[in-house]
């Protein structure tokens, strides 16, 4: 029987190619999205991870037709630039709500399966969690709660056998920057500048990224692995540049990033 495997934010980036990776790899993969996907062998739910009574019928429903559930992907996700001065408690609320209690959601209903196939859940963070990025703290606010969740369900579900990991890509060519909510209050001429250049060069940095099928790659390795690792950095020069954040003196890494980023 093939095993079973849940992917959230299907329909598009990351979820998408990592449905394509899997069906090819002999997978069963259910792809959970507020919109109907379109690849071939995927089966998609209709699903917003900010309502979990829509997950619970989802998973339910999935259940039901396949008598199991082996791994859970949370990839559902959004973005929202702007400076921190002018954004609004809804925005704050928006991006939390999909980035972090989404993924809180689909893991308390798809634990009750996960511990009848010992399975396996795998939380996409992002290298913008342990590196905050300017105009974006809200996005590496959500993806460093993530890793901290990961952390921690890592250590409740262990009596259970089920492992947790967290990966955390870096630039990936999605349009993910170009999709980002554009913020609802505008920024005056103290930060628009700046903001527009930030932009346009995280725009650049995914343009020249990794393709989502490496990370798709990343993943695979990570299901297969009988005891896989707390979390992973997809790409040599993320994992360089995690290591040497740990190194440097935060004061230099901070103005690195400003210099890249907010100057």
């Amino acid at each position: 029987m093939n095993k079973v495997v849940v992917i959230t934010g299907a329909s598009s980036g990351i979820g998408k190619a990592t449905s394509i990776y899997l069906i090819n790899k002999g997978y069963t993969v259910y792809g959970l999205s507020r919109s109907e996907g379109d690849v071939e062998g995927c089966k998609y739910i209709k699903c917003d991870v900010t309502k979990k009574e829509e997950i619970e019928v989802a998973f339910n429903t999935i259940y039901d037709e396949a008598k199991r559930i082996d791994v859970v992907i949370n990839n559902a996700g959004i973005g929202v630039s702007g400076a921190i001065e002018y954004a609004t408690e809804e925005e704050l609320l928006d991006i939390f709500s999909v980035n972090v209690f989404g993924v809180v959601n689909v893991c308390q209903v798809a634990i009750k399966y996960l511990r009848e196939t010992k399975g396996k859940i795998i939380n996409i963070g992002s290298v913008a969690g342990p590196m905050t990025i300017p105009f974006q703290a809200y996005y590496s606010m959500t993806k460093t709660s993530v890793e901290s969740l990961s952390e921690a369900l890592r250590m409740e579900l262990k009596p259970f056998g089920i492992k947790v990991t967290t990966v955390l890509p870096g630039d990936t060519k999605t349009n993910f920057t170009k999709n980002r909510k554009a913020p609802k209050v505008a920024a005056d001429k103290l930060y628009h500048d700046r903001i527009i250049r930030s932009i346009r060069r995280m725009e650049k940095d995914e343009e020249k990224g990794v393709s989502p099928f490496k990370v798709s790659k990343v993943i695979y390795k990570v299901m297969k692995r009988k005891n896989p690792p707390v979390k992973v950095v997809v790409g040599f020069s993320y994992k360089f540049l995690v290591f040497l954040k740990r190194l440097f003196p935060d004061r230099l890494v901070n103005y690195i990033l400003y210099r890249l980023y907010a100057k």
